[in-house]
């Protein structure tokens, strides 16, 4: 017990050095200006679940036995789980729209698009083994390319959508070739900055890409020729089958145009896995001096999997640019490619189901909640509860840490484990 107190007070003490001035100081509109005000309640919090927290996991991983238990749990995969886990899901992505709630369609919008990245990026880091820390760089390079395309040659959505990802994954080859000597902590580097290449080529080339105002009016996608209006023409969705227009109409269609492009980044990579080059692709993660001396190619093998991770990125960049009807280097930071590989990390690296469940629960969980928060404020006139919810997005990725810590340590291979080989002996 006393190793754990001593190791609890340490971690409290980094805490309060470190949230301290973040949480226990906040700056606001005063009579003469900007005021610096203390709130200690906050950073007493933060502290105490910093010290209760690092208590119960030293209890939890010195408890007798611990270690056995973990790496047969992160070995296991859980019996029935895929079998009955996904066709649910499908089911209640399919049957969603049902609800007539434009609130939970939008999010469900939201959460299938962090899905889809989070498929595509699985193919790079879960099944190759190429840590990739830049993965924003194709979503932006096909969001980018379907609105240049559109804007300059007067293009539709279905026509652009395959040349976005065939850009992207262009973008993927390139980033691909720098790197074909690098592994580890150097490749991450090298592809970290890859996006940030990418961002700041985006602000400064205002030729092409109107830098910082970004592009606006880009177009919406059709149905077989037919737009969603609200006016009744005959070239209208709602003049051409005679009903009411309305705004859900295009919102709904919109959802399951990401429903089926995400389901088929999925068919994609489950049909890849079987083939040799997805046994290349475990291969080359498990040990990369085996695979080369198996006679496997290791150059290709790394350019196609950068290569067709870029070419789903591409396709999800581009869905973005045509539901915001707007983009702009903002929208691509560095930030969105690290929550992407947390969900990754935290579903399971290699599992499709893993990845769904994680964006399921951090980005889907964290807007229920921020709009629990928000109801319950208002409901009982509690400041406390609508600040929470105002502050919730602020401390996002503090969330996303959180759980990726407890997920290293009580189950070190994801929610679903997927590094179990497709092949076997």
């Amino acid at each position: 017990m006393r190793p754990a107190v001593r190791d609890a007070v340490l971690s409290a003490l980094i805490a309060l050095g470190l949230f301290a001035p973040m949480v226990g100081l906040v700056l606001s509109n005063g009579e003469q200006g900007l005021e610096l005000h203390g709130r200690p309640l906050a950073a007493a919090v933060v502290v105490a679940l910093v010290f209760f927290g690092r208590l119960g996991m030293h209890l939890w991983t010195h408890r007798p036995g611990h270690e056995a238990r973990t790496i047969r749990k992160s070995l296991k995969v859980p019996a029935g789980t895929s079998k009955f886990l996904a066709p649910a899901l499908l089911a209640a992505a399919v049957l969603l729209p049902l609800t007539g709630s434009r609130y939970y369609v939008d999010l469900g919008t939201l959460v299938l698009t962090y899905v889809m990245l989070g498929w595509g990026l699985n193919i790079v880091v879960g099944l190759a083994g190429l840590l990739d820390l830049g993965y924003v760089a194709f979503y932006a390079v096909g969001a980018y390319s379907y609105a240049l395309l559109a804007e300059t040659f007067g293009l539709g959505f279905w026509t652009c959508l395959p040349l976005a990802g065939i850009l992207a994954a262009f973008a993927g080859i390139l980033l691909g070739f720098p790197v074909l000597r690098l592994r580890g902590d150097y490749l991450a580097i090298v592809t970290l900055a890859f996006g940030e290449i990418i961002r700041v080529v985006l602000i400064n080339w205002v030729e092409l890409t109107h830098g910082p105002n970004g592009i606006t009016d880009i177009p919406r996608p059709t149905l077989f020729g037919l737009r969603f209006s609200m006016d009744d023409g005959d070239d209208t969705v709602a003049g051409f089958f005679g009903i009411e227009a309305e705004t859900i109409q295009r919102v709904i269609f919109l959802y399951y145009v990401i429903l089926a492009l995400a389901l088929l980044t999925n068919w994609v990579t489950l049909r890849l896995r079987r083939m040799p080059l997805g046994r290349a692709w475990e291969a080359l993660r498990e040990d990369e001096i085996a695979c080369k001396s198996l006679g496997i190619n290791v150059t290709n093998t790394k350019l196609t999997a950068f290569a067709t991770g870029a070419l789903f990125g591409g396709f999800a960049g581009a869905f973005f640019a045509t539901r915001q009807a707007f983009i702009s280097p903002e929208s691509f930071t560095f930030i969105e490619s690290a929550t992407v590989l947390a969900i990754v990390v935290l579903g399971g690296l290699g599992s499709q189901l893993g990845v769904a469940l994680a964006a399921l629960v951090m980005v889907g969980g964290l807007e229920m909640l921020r709009d629990l928060l928000s109801t319950i404020g208002e409901q009982m006139g509690s400041e406390l509860f609508s600040g929470l919810a105002g502050e919730l997005p602020t401390y996002r990725m503090l969330i996303f840490g959180l759980a990726l810590v407890v997920m290293m340590v009580l189950r070190p291979r994801g929610l679903v484990s997927g590094r179990t080989p497709t092949a076997r002996l």
